[in-house]
């Protein structure tokens, strides 16, 4: 995760249009939410839009109901995240004294499926691992609701348009309705020019990069990593298992799995592991389905061999 930095020279332009500047930001996602963030705090006016429900992003929280009726929360995107750069890490101190963000203290290791071994193991206070509190979206929700932010979540943005006028930028929802005037609009969802947003949608991308010739080849390379999330609750701690995460070496499904009900903040009533497929499992099931939602058949064998490669661990 980058920091989200101001020049003072730009400060200071922006602090003297603040009145009339109106920035869009597409995705309430981390990155989206920081940035709202940030420009609202140089007196911006900010609108974020994103399709789903909620802010998070791939930092979303699921819930889910229980056999025994009882609510259980996942964190089924991004378990957790680190920080190396210094500007990134006094925002996280701050979001930490607001209580949104704690380090999550576990032993983790490595799983090699070759040779059905656990490798090293890692005290994760070293690794300096942090998290959402009471969950990974919690950073985003407290971004997304600061002064000057405002948030239009289930409102995917389906075309922009450069007006040669006074506020350039001119932006259309899914249903075809327009959402608003900005004089700047910021993206960080690649959708906005990616081809799968065609596939699934049948619409163009809603950015023609006809716009941004410069930035169109380097907007193309941005990788595109598909995964698969299985959730699991257990009413017994898994003993047998002696880390709280571990990545998989050697195996052709899984690429990471973390047991969500050991972070700082969350309900112990059942022991609650996240399963991670590795994104060329998930580009196999993509290409024999197409981008399209999946029949409950195929989620089912999709979960059962997910599980099955996590349990002869």
């Amino acid at each position: 995760m980058a920091a989200t930095t101001i020049s003072p020279a730009i400060r200071k332009q922006m602090s003297s249009v603040a009145v009339a500047m109106k920035v869009a930001i597409i995705g309430g996602g981390i990155s989206g939410a920081v940035c709202a963030s940030t420009l609202a705090r140089n007196g911006v006016s900010v609108t974020i839009f994103d399709s789903g429900r909620g802010p998070g992003g791939r930092m979303s929280q699921r819930r889910e109901i229980g056999e025994d009726g009882k609510e259980l929360m996942f964190d089924h995107g991004a378990p957790f995240f680190c920080v190396s750069n210094s500007d990134a890490l006094a925002l996280v101190h701050e979001w930490e004294s607001r209580g949104v963000v704690s380090e999550w203290n576990q032993v983790f290791g490595s799983f090699d499926c070759a040779s059905n071994k656990f490798l090293g193991f890692q005290q994760e206070g070293n690794a300096n691992k942090y998290v959402g509190v009471p969950g990974m979206n919690s950073i985003s929700k407290a971004l997304c609701q600061e002064s000057g932010v405002k948030s239009m979540f289930g409102t995917g943005i389906a075309k922009l348009e450069w007006l040669e006028e006074e506020i350039p930028w001119l932006l259309t929802d899914s249903k075809g309705e327009n959402v608003g005037r900005f004089d700047g609009v910021v993206a960080s969802d690649k959708n906005i020019v990616s081809p799968r947003f065609t596939q699934v949608t049948g619409l163009p991308p809603p950015l023609d990069l006809s716009l941004v010739p410069d930035l169109a080849p380097k907007l193309q390379l941005i990788p595109v990593l598909p995964c698969f999330s299985l959730m699991l609750a257990f009413k017994e701690p898994l003993s047998l298992i002696p880390v709280k995460g571990l990545s998989f070496k050697n195996s052709e499904i899984l690429s990471w799995a973390h047991c969500d009900s050991t972070k700082p903040g969350r309900s112990t009533d059942s022991e609650r592991w996240i399963l991670h497929s590795t994104p060329d499992y998930a580009n196999g099931v993509i290409a024999r389905t197409g981008l399209q939602k999946l029949s409950n058949e195929t989620l089912n064998k999709i979960a059962e061999e997910m599980f099955k490669e996590f349990h002869s661990s």
